[in-house]
């Protein structure tokens, strides 16, 4: 691989953006193409696929043998609020194979005892976030129900494109978390993102099943996200 292409792929995976090597095999030159860099025609259709799938894989394109090598950010999980969906979470989402942190600024329930072994920060969302940004491969979820804990990270991971926006709340509570959302900056558009109430209908009703249908619901989103391949 060429310094340049190398030097790409190597900012790409220090700043979490997806990158995809595309090598002709008929004389080995090297392309890095970017999540987000428009391509046109059936490559472009051909590189979509394994943003989604993370797979690699060989393919004919007009007459030419590639081979597809996708670079993706480990996607990860971030949960506000230590309650007790968020304790099943933390033991399912690794199974599907994403890191989780949890986050909650309320030390009677952000306690080792309660999540052992688990990424868990006792403190606001405002000051965690400062220096643990969001990002594109982030999937949130805030589950506290409260408006002074939740809103600051739903409202940044709009802001920021996490791929990922759950809330826990009856449509009640949403009609009015939305309202307060709009005087934080956010468009119809942005806050029509969030998964509201969380996670997919399955019919769920403990704290477990909630996590579940909420990780299903986190895993669609990621293998149906929107992309810009085409030019």
């Amino acid at each position: 691989m060429r310094l340049e292409a190398l030097t790409k792929l190597n900012a790409a995976r220090r700043s979490r953006r997806a990158a995809v090597v595309v090598t002709d095999l008929a004389d080995d030159q090297v392309q890095v193409i970017l999540e987000g860099e428009p391509v046109s025609g059936l490559l472009g259709e051909e590189i979509a696929k394994v943003f989604r799938s993370g797979k690699a894989g060989t393919v004919e394109v007009e007459g030419r043998s590639l081979f597809l090598n996708v670079h993706l950010p480990p996607p990860r999980i971030v949960v506000i609020g230590a309650v007790h969906i968020s304790q099943a979470l933390a033991r399912l989402a690794p199974v599907a194979g994403y890191d989780l942190t949890i986050i909650d600024p309320r030390t009677a329930f952000a306690t080792e005892e309660r999540f052992e072994g688990v990424d868990l920060i006792a403190d606001w969302p405002e000051d965690v976030l400062k220096d643990r940004p969001l990002d594109a491969y982030t999937a949130l979820a805030a589950v506290t129900h409260d408006p002074k804990i939740d809103d600051f990270p739903l409202s940044e991971a709009l802001r920021v494109g996490c791929f990922y926006v759950g809330a826990l709340g009856s449509r009640k509570t949403h009609a009015k978390r939305v309202e307060r959302l709009k005087e934080m900056g956010r468009t119809d558009n942005e806050i029509g993102r969030i998964a509201a109430p969380i996670g997919l209908d399955i019919g769920a009703a403990s704290p477990a099943e909630i996590a579940l249908a909420t990780l299903a619901q986190i895993v669609q989103a990621f293998r149906r996200r929107d992309l810009v391949t085409e030019g």
